[in-house]
């Protein structure tokens, strides 16, 4: 061993985990001012209790032995599995009954596997109403604060829920427009149909027009192999398991604790310098409430607050029931690490002067629709080099000022909820989106789903040299101004809509726009500067709607001036981001670039190029 190191030999219960920091006295105490590390060798380590790292333990490495595969599970294993009818088996866990240990999450051999759910596919609709204005987020939310009772009660069809529902068991997601609500159930009412909330949704049922919720954690939502779900009346874990799947050698894990590892300063003192390299983390849990915007109110398996020059490394999360990675930090880095199969979001952040780069994340929101795969707040921060795909929700969300999102691979967001994009920004100024791919996004309804969407006070913004292919929204701007998009080439075989409602101010030139249907401009009135463009519709309409707020007042087809023109731009190629055009092509009589957005997404060190 090097000095300031140690080599920690492999442990067997979590309590030897939890006194990591005091294998090596604090620097502060020793007068000590180099770097220690922690190596830890292979093997799997569960914990019934975070690892705190606080002030004391700055300037610590904690990382894998070389080639080590290093597990932390914030659960524990559940055994004595027996079987149960001709499908199931079930094991008793006595604390929850009286909600001593209550999970909404379970891990069977490495898989995160589904809570039973009624109906197995698509949703109830309930019968519950709000239609109470919602005045955007500037506007102060909604025209009138709903009421507790708004909150907390919900009207269902006689049809779809009987008195078979276990209310000590059965939990709803009431959704919403871009989020959703988790509920326990205190009371059902069969006469009034009523069920009443056991804690309050964040927007009443039937808010924005949306009438959907889901039950789960019910023995009738055990449809087929690999579900699950916690019997609290009976005390009992149940699971089906799949087919060829052992329950004497199985290993499961059931979350305990909704941190894993925790790195917390104070405001006036802050953890400084810590860094976490090579580990996986898995197996997390959350509390029962309504998550807010972008599942925001959970942990995160790693979660950092009052921290400066912090790095997370090269890690794997994975299996966890809320965040990935939550942090509120300066100057953080997080590189190179893969998060995926996250209850909640894969990593969310404020802070400044962050680096986020070269990261994998997909499959986001298995348990919260509304989570972010990156959700990023502060100032002069870097999101570049990411590779997002299978969400539920956005991709990247972004607020703050001057901050950077660069070359960055996004594909399949956006699948179940609202009114988000693969990369979205608002209360913000200065963030410039260059170099960025964005394909494959479907808009299921609802307020829409875009590749670029600048929102509510997004102001001195640039969006240049992105791709978009796929997307029939591909630039959604909303009370937004003094933005400028410019140099980018949006793609769609089907038709396309760029939208400006409520906008002003804007620069837009020297764009691509290509469809296989007709091209229209939502609010054309919002852009100042509209020059050296290509518009085409291969049916040959490119239809202007004025707006008054969200209303359409007139239309008009697109009068061309000011060099912009309705001609096939003659790309050349674009599938895999490499953006050329035939020598004869409009676009470089107008000056227009061409994009390579082919290595967007993480960077191979070794190589420079992008490696997915």
């Amino acid at each position: 061993m090097t000095p300031g190191q140690v080599n920690w030999k492999n442990p067997t219960q979590s309590e030897q985990m939890a006194r990591l920091p005091r294998f090596t006295p604090p620097a502060r105490k020793l007068g000590i001012s180099k770097p220690r590390k922690i190596t830890v060798q292979a093997g799997q380590y569960f914990f019934d209790k975070p690892l705190l790292l606080t002030s004391e333990d700055s300037v610590l490495t904690i990382e894998s032995t070389s080639g080590a595969q290093v597990y932390l599970y914030g659960g524990r294993k559940i055994t004595g599995w027996k079987k149960e009818g001709d499908k199931f088996y079930s094991v008793a866990l006595p604390d929850i009954k009286d909600r001593k240990w209550d999970f909404r999450a379970l891990v069977v051999n490495g898989r995160f596997c589904r809570c039973a759910r009624v109906p197995e596919k698509g949703f109830f609709e309930h019968l519950s109403s709000f239609n109470v204005p919602w005045m955007s987020t500037t506007g102060g939310g909604w025209k009138r604060p709903p009421t507790n009772e708004e909150l907390t009660k919900l009207k269902y069809r006689s049809e779809d829920l009987a008195p078979w529902l276990d209310v000590n068991n059965a939990e709803l997601t009431i959704y919403h427009m871009w989020d959703e609500s988790l509920v326990g159930i205190a009371s059902m009412d069969a006469n009034s149909q009523t069920i009443t909330f056991a804690n309050p949704a964040g927007h009443p049922a039937g808010a924005f027009g949306v009438k959907k919720y889901a039950v789960w954690n019910v023995r009738e939502g055990l449809t087929q192999p690999g579900q699950w779900y916690l019997d609290r009346t009976a005390g009992k874990l149940v699971y089906w398991p799949l087919p060829g799947e052992d329950m004497t050698t199985a290993e499961v894990v059931a979350p305990t604790i909704e941190s894993i590892i925790r790195i917390e300063g104070s405001k006036a003192n802050p953890v400084k310098g810590i860094t976490i390299k090579g580990l996986t983390l898995s197996v997390t849990n959350t509390p029962l409430k309504a998550g807010g915007f972008g599942a925001g109110n959970f942990d995160g398996a790693i979660s950092v607050s009052f921290a400066e020059d912090c790095r997370l490394l090269d890690l794997e999360i994975l299996n966890v029931g809320g965040q990935g990675i939550k942090a509120s930090a300066e100057r953080l880095r997080i590189e190179r690490c893969h998060i995926h199969h996250t209850g909640g979001c894969g990593i969310k952040f404020k802070g400044n002067e962050a680096v986020v780069a070269d990261n994998r994340i997909h499959d986001i929101g298995l348990t919260y629709p509304s989570a972010i795969a990156l959700s990023a707040g502060g100032r002069n921060c870097e999101i570049s080099c990411n590779l997002i795909h299978d969400t539920s929700y956005s991709a990247i969300t972004c607020s703050g000022e001057n901050n950077r999102i660069e070359h960055n691979l996004i594909y399949r967001a956006m699948q179940q909820l609202h009114d988000g994009a693969g990369i979205y920004i608002t209360f913000c100024k200065g963030i410039v989106l260059r170099g960025n791919f964005i394909r494959d996004i479907i808009d299921t309804g609802g307020y829409g789903a875009s590749a670029y969407y600048l929102d509510e006070q997004a102001e001195n913004c640039l969006v240049e040299g992105n791709l978009s292919v796929g997307v029939v929204r591909p630039s959604h701007n909303h009370m937004a101004k003094n933005n400028t998009i410019r140099n980018n080439v949006f793609i769609s075989d089907k038709e396309m809509g760029l939208t400006f409602p409520r906008s002003s101010n804007y620069t837009f030139e020297k764009n691509v726009l290509y469809a296989k249907g007709a091209v229209s401009l939502e609010n054309p009135d919002a852009i100042a500067t509209f020059q050296n463009n290509i518009l085409f519709s291969a049916q040959g309409r490119v239809n202007c709607h004025k707006l008054s707020d969200y209303s359409r007042t007139d239309t008009y087809q697109l009068k061309l001036e000011n060099g912009n023109v309705a001609s096939d731009p003659l790309l050349i190629q674009f599938e895999k981001g490499n953006v050329n055009f035939a020598p004869q092509s409009p676009a470089i009589k107008l000056g227009i670039k061409p994009i390579d957005v082919s290595d967007a997404g993480p960077r191979s060190y070794a190589t420079g190029k992008a490696g997915i």
